[in-house]
Parts: C-alpha cells; sequence; structure tokens
C-alpha cells in the first residue's frame, strides 16, 4: 500500500507538488532561523562573558549598584587575596580581575596642546604577565589591524574605528584623562603600539586596553580592581550553575559583613538584562515551531479542501465499490505523512546548507547595531547543533497531518445511497 500511494504522489503532481513546496519552504525557515538564533545567542553570552560579565562576577554591594556607571571609587580591595579564597572555593572557574576605565583619550599636537580628543571606554587586564589567559579571552591577537600587542608598561591598544576617527596610529602618544578612586582627576601618558578590531560594536566605537598595572597606577587603586570575572574553565556557559554558585557565595558572604565594600556574586543571567534576553531566545525553539506551524496547517488545509474536490470522482468511487470510510481516510493521512517527510527531509537539507554557510560566514550587524549599548558582536553566525536536524520535522510532519485531518473530515459526510447517481452524472 505505501508504494502505490507513493507512486501515485509521484505521478500526480497536481495533489502533491503545492503541499511539498509549503512543508519544504516552512522547515527551510524554521531550521535556518533557530540556527541563527542559537548562533546569536552563543555569540551575545561569550562576548558579554568575555569583555564584561564574566559567567560570574565579584563586585562590592557598593559596586554592583552602579555598575552600569563602573565607580572604581567602590571597587574591590585586596584583589591578590580575594582571588586566591575564589581559586580555592570554585575551582571550576579562571578568575580574572578587571577594571573598566571611562574617560577622555587626548591626542596631543607636536606641541603637546590637544589636537583632538573624544569620549573614551577601556578595559583594564592583565595582559603583561606571561602565561595569563586575558590576551585570549578577549581576542587581541587576532583582533590587530595595525601595529602590535602591548609588550611593556605605558603600552596602549586602541580601537581601529576610534584611532580612525582621532586621525592617530601606532607609535603616537595618547593622554587618558580620567578620575582616581579616591575622586581626584588621573591623568596618564601612554603610547599607542597598535590598533585592534574587537568584534563587539560598543568598544569598536570608543574602546581601548590597557595593562592592570597601568590602570591601577594611574587610578590610584594599589593591588585593586573594579570587579572579578569568573569564566568556566571548560568555556561553556551553564546557566544553573552559575547561578548555584553566586547563591552559595552570597549565603557565605552575606551573614559575615554587610557593609556596602563587602563583595558580592551577581551570576551573568543578572547582569545588563542577560537573563530576560537568554529566556527569550530560550522560548525560541517553541516560538519558532508554532510560528510556522499554525500558518502551514492553515494552508496545507485549504490545499486538502481543494484536493478533495479535486478528487470528490475518485473518493466517491473508492467508496462505492465497498471501501471503508476510515480506510479512505487513513491513507490520505498516511499520504500527506509521506508528502510531509518529503519536504522535510528536503526542507531541513537546504536549511542546514544556509545555516552552514552562515556558521563559516556569518552575518554583519553593524548597520543595524549603531547605537547599541550593550556587548553585540559586530558579526552574527549560525550555530547548527544535533537537534537542528530533525528540529524541521516537528513543524513539517504535524501541518500537513492537521491540514489533512481537518480537510478529510468530509469523506464521513458522504452519504453512499447518493453515490451511484453521482457516479451516473
Amino acid at each position: 500500500m505505501i508504494g502505490f500511494l507513493f507512486k501515485g504522489i509521484v505521478r500526480d503532481r497536481g495533489r502533491s507538488l503545492f503541499p511539498f513546496l509549503t512543508v519544504l519552504i516552512g522547515v527551510f525557515l524554521t531550521v535556518v532561523l533557530f540556527c541563527y538564533m542559537k548562533g546569536a545567542t552563543s555569540a551575545v553570552t561569550r562576548t558579554n562573558a568575555n569583555f564584561q560579565t564574566g559567567h560570574v562576577k565579584v563586585m562590592t554591594r557598593a559596586y554592583a549598584r552602579e555598575s552600569d556607571q563602573a565607580p572604581n571609587d567602590a571597587g574591590l580591595t585586596d584583589v591578590t587575596r580575594l582571588l586566591q579564597d575564589l581559586g580555592q572555593r570554585f575551582p571550576a572557574y579562571e578568575w580574572a580581575a578587571r577594571i573598566r576605565v571611562g574617560g577622555l583619550l587626548d591626542i596631543p599636537d607636536d606641541k603637546g596642546e590637544t589636537r583632538t580628543q573624544g569620549p573614551a571606554f577601556g578595559i583594564a587586564a592583565d595582559i603583561l604577565t606571561p602565561g595569563s589567559r586575558e590576551p585570549g579571552r578577549l581576542g587581541l591577537a587576532k583582533g590587530i589591524k595595525r601595529g602590535r600587542l602591548p609588550a611593556r608598561a605605558g603600552e596602549i591598544l586602541v580601537s581601529d574605528d576610534f584611532a580612525r576617527k582621532l586621525g592617530v596610529g601606532p607609535g603616537d602618544t595618547a593622554t587618558l584623562i580620567s578620575t582616581t578612586a579616591h575622586g581626584s582627576m588621573a591623568m596618564a601618558n601612554f603610547t599607542i603600539s597598535g590598533t585592534i578590531r574587537f568584534g563587539a560594536i560598543a568598544l569598536d566605537r570608543m574602546g581601548f586596553i590597557i595593562d592592570l598595572a597601568d590602570a591601577r597606577a594611574a587610578l590610584d587603586m594599589d593591588n585593586g580592581a573594579g570587579e572579578i570575572l569568573g569564566l568556566f574553565v571548560s568555556g561553556v556557559f551553564d546557566r544553573r550553575a552559575s547561578d548555584e554558585t553566586a547563591r552559595l557565595f552570597n549565603e557565605a558572604t552575606g551573614g559575615i559583613d554587610k557593609n556596602d565594600f563587602a563583595p558580592t556574586m551577581v551570576p551573568l543571567a543578572g547582569q545588563s538584562n542577560l537573563g530576560q534576553l537568554l529566556d527569550l531566545w530560550g522560548a525560541s525553539q517553541t516560538i519558532i515551531i508554532l510560528i510556522f506551524l499554525l500558518p502551514m496547517s492553515l494552508v496545507l488545509w485549504n490545499a486538502g479542501l481543494l484536493g478533495s474536490l479535486r478528487r470528490y470522482g475518485e473518493m466517491g468511487v473508492r467508496l462505492a465499490i465497498g471501501e471503508d470510510k476510515g480506510h479512505v481516510y487513513r491513507t490520505l493521512l498516511a499520504e500527506s505523512l509521506m508528502i510531509g517527510m518529503l519536504g522535510s527531509v528536503a526542507g531541513t537539507i537546504l536549511g542546514l546548507a544556509v545555516s552552514y554557510y552562515l556558521q563559516a560566514h556569518g552575518f554583519d550587524v553593524t548597520s543595524l547595531m549603531k547605537n547599541a549599548s550593550m556587548l553585540m558582536p559586530s558579526v552574527l553566525y549560525a550555530q547548527v547543533t544535533p537537534f537542528s536536524y530533525a528540529i524541521g520535522f516537528f513543524p513539517g510532519l504535524v501541518a500537513t497531518s492537521i491540514g489533512t485531518a481537518i480537510a478529510g473530515r468530509g469523506i464521513y459526510k458522504r452519504q453512499t445511497a447518493r453515490l451511484f447517481k453521482e457516479l451516473e452524472t
């Protein structure tokens, strides 16, 4: 029977081509959109974790309340001891001290007077200590556009876009004007060792990187830091584990010291509205399926109604010769499942082909995120997972089944007594 139905589907394209194309297009869009959103979720999480939030972040309570403003006057002290304690208590993480630096980057002329300047935002990380993983975590080597990485104290990496806007390049001098941890003015001269493309839109617009020791000297933060980032040694973000780590840390420190300068830990999902974003994208799988399932079902229902009208005589003959109504109905469902399977396979193959292309080449969203304040990658890549091979089959098979099941109800309304009159005409 299956072979007979398959031959009918292949030979009679009038009843199978339109449903096949409908399923193919729906499954194709489902697979591509799912893979792209999966890749976007991973990219945004990875970029924010590496540059700003960590998988967990340790700050003082006062700093946490104003963390968007990076208030270094409320930063951590005795950071060496705190890093050792965190490493012993939570060995599943790598811990790194950071200072976020805001201010002006002033470019002097030959006489030492201001030639140009612009508001800047920078990250101070341990990039000069041999064996530090911070340069790799921040993607410094692969992001260099001109010049080289800092090799000694007093050198700075500036965003390539920002450097071109200021009209500077490797070897030029830049003066950082900011405020110290005690509220006084801070001024420090740096030599631009190179320019970099961070791959994060907000940083590419006005970002720079300096060594942690240079920032401590300039901002009067000896053995201090604004925040300590914790990132999983595996490199894979686990939301439940990060939330549990933050809970354990805060329970242990909350009962000991409740002043504003006591450390507190915040998971990635609790920062920069990333929790809401992850929740939304986590539900994307269901949303994507429903988006395509309902319209596909309606389209295939209409296609089934048209097919029933076209095959009105065929159904009458089959019922007139004694074929059971239930059997006719089940054969229609079987046909729809076969069409859905063929369309799902074809749509999945095409969807995965496009997804693999986007996984390799990505899609540049810089023009869409010019005013983005959160850390968004400038290029978003798709991510093909094992589930990507199966997600298209659910809407593909269910939609065809629903459409045919509703359209095929007319078979049970056929009156056998009227069949012969219909056949005579």
